[in-house]
């Protein structure tokens, strides 16, 4: 290239680029050039399935089947959305009623199929498990690259049970979440019994203090200890009163409690209050009660009283983003609802559905993304991609940029350059 082609197209497009800053802002990807948009949102909450929904049954239905002839096809009708020839199953309807702040991502793919716990590492990492890596999750990366939005509060916290593939891998227990499983009790290891008094928690911080000030004498320069006390660190700066008072929902109006609806629905209000606290990523699971006796893992009976759980969902789900939305909150919230894999249009011999991964939903909402519905196209069954397929690595592009963060960049394992999300590309038609 001619210098003078180069500096006229360089100028070009920074012209370009400085003109669309109102509405999105852009990287160029350093490997192969290409423009990746980046949106603006500033939180994400990522509402995690355990087990596997079954995409046919929820946001891409298609003709009803019938378990007792072998029939494939949904359990349920379809209902109209807010967005013109975009359909989502019955019990829906409340989110259906705000479908023009969502999009179903409806060609998501991926080739673990039988087991649960490669598939959750799969949608949490967006990467094959590996005997010689651990890869970060999701909110590892974006609690690595971008940190709390406050000073006091944690950048990552998981509202569910822990587990590696939810943990920072190599990126180290910096990028790694706080988490509860009871909203009452608080974050785990954070909440004080009520008969410590204050006394005697000096007394035990100060002894803390003596017993790590001699530590880092005695253990200088290793790396697992300074992460340990980074730990430490950490905890004793979370555990104070100001941040446990994100917990107690009372102080919410009673209206807007029973509007989010029990369990889950109250987990996500606490979601919320954890993104106006500065928390950057929440994960909230679901099916921590297993109201149809099985999670979204609908094998045989659990077909039956799948509809509780989508019902479920839909009233917290569309709770959560008329709150947000009331708040001015929504353009910076990004909504995630994200699964291990989907479910066949087959019925299996006791009316329930097995494991499908090569064509699945993720629903994105919020977040200030230029929503459409639905993306891509499944065929006739839902169980083929059509039109636009999302592989993991595309789906997990477009959180991050949607999140500011450009995906095209390496991490690094040590001085050993990983990229972010093997190679991945945002959908770009979300980002205007």
């Amino acid at each position: 290239m001619k210098r003078r082609h180069f500096l006229q197209t360089t100028s070009a497009a920074a012209a370009f680029s400085a003109a669309a800053l109102p509405k999105v802002q852009a990287v160029v990807a350093k490997s192969e050039g290409r423009r990746i948009p980046l949106g603006k949102a500033e939180h994400c909450i990522m509402i995690w399935l355990g087990g596997g929904m079954a995409q046919i049954d929820t946001f891409d239905p298609k003709e009803i089947g019938d378990p007792k002839a072998k029939k494939a096809g949904s359990y349920y009708p379809a209902i109209d959305t807010a967005v013109p020839g975009v359909q989502v199953c019955e019990h829906l309807s409340h989110t259906a009623a705000m479908m023009e702040h969502v999009t179903a991502l409806r060609t998501v793919n991926h080739n673990v199929v039988d087991e649960h716990a490669a598939a959750t590492n799969r949608m949490h990492t967006g990467r094959p498990t590996s005997g010689t890596v651990q890869y970060p999750s999701i909110g590892s990366i974006v609690a690595h690259e971008r940190g709390s939005a406050a000073e006091g509060v944690p950048a990552y916290m998981l509202i569910g049970y822990p587990n590696p593939s939810r943990g920072p891998g190599f990126l180290g227990q910096k990028a790694g979440f706080v988490y509860l499983t009871d909203l009452d009790s608080g974050p785990a290891g954070l909440s004080r019994p009520a008969d410590l008094n204050a006394g005697r928690i000096a007394r035990r911080e100060e002894l803390l203090s003596t017993v790590r000030a001699t530590g880092r004498d005695r253990f200088a320069g290793d790396h697992l200890f300074q992460e340990y006390d980074a730990a430490i660190a950490e905890n004793l700066r979370l555990s104070g009163p100001e941040f446990m008072k994100v917990f107690d929902l009372t102080t919410e109006s009673d209206d807007l409690r029973n509007s989010y609806g029990e369990g889950f629905g109250q987990r996500l209000l606490a979601s919320r209050r954890l993104c106006e606290a500065g928390v950057r990523f929440i994960e909230v699971s679901h099916n921590m009660n297993f109201r149809n006796g099985t999670g979204w893992d609908t094998h045989n009976d659990g077909q039956l009283n799948q509809h509780l759980l989508i019902q479920e969902l839909d009233k917290s789900m569309a709770a959560l983003m008329k709150d947000l939305q009331q708040r001015s909150m929504l353009d910076k919230t990004l909504i995630v609802i994200n699964t291990e894999f989907g479910r066949p249009a087959q019925f299996d011999s006791g009316g329930g559905r097995g494991h499908h991964s090569t064509c699945f939903s993720m629903v994105l909402a919020g977040g200030g993304l230029q929503h459409c519905g639905a993306w891509g196209v499944s065929d006739e069954l839902a169980m083929k991609p059509v039109e636009n397929g999302v592989s993991v690595p595309d789906a997990f592009a477009t959180i991050l940029a949607a999140m500011q963060i450009d995906p095209s960049q390496n991490l690094y394992d040590g001085d050993r350059p990983v990229p972010m999300t093997d190679q991945g590309q945002p959908v770009s038609a979300l980002f205007g």
